[in-house]
């Protein structure tokens, strides 16, 4: 039987609900585009959003948690060290953000939230992916202690 790190696999999770809500977000925005012309399509973008991006995304976020708690209990204890990780954080946060707002404004027939929704997962995937561009913090090497010395038998 294969044994799997559940680390890896929290990774693989988020990967793919991060995935599927991105993807979804251009096809809204596709499908909001076709409701200014077609009676019968007014509405589809806002349920679309709601079921295929909203959910995944929220899921994308508590995985994140997830993989910080266990990045944690490995033994790392400053998962949040690196410099990326603050911008990306914020980007998140905006993303999830807008996500919550962009039903209602679909709704309505306005694509603003949305756009800024796009905005920021793309943003947010080009952080990720050039992580090493952004300076990073050089940690101190840690001290080695001094080995124990017997004290001297010799006289003096």
């Amino acid at each position: 039987m294969p044994h799997f790190e559940i680390f890896s696999l929290v990774k693989w999770l988020h990967f793919v609900a991060l995935s599927l809500g991105g993807g979804a977000i251009v096809v809204a925005l596709l499908l909001s585009g076709f409701e200014e012309e077609r009676e019968d399509l007014r509405g589809l973008a806002a349920t679309v959003w709601k079921q295929m991006v909203a959910w995944p995304i929220r899921l994308a976020l508590a995985l994140g948690i997830l993989l910080l708690v266990l990045q944690f209990k490995a033994g790392n204890t400053h998962p949040l060290e690196p410099r990326y990780l603050h911008i990306k954080l914020v980007l998140v946060l905006a993303l999830l953000a807008f996500s919550e707002m962009t039903p209602k404004a679909l709704a309505l027939g306005k694509r603003g939230a949305a756009m800024l929704a796009l905005l920021c997962f793309l943003l947010t995937t080009f952080v990720t992916i050039n992580a090493r561009a952004f300076p990073q913090k050089v940690r101190p090497p840690q001290a080695v202690p001094a080995p124990e010395t017997a004290p001297s038998l010799q006289a003096r």
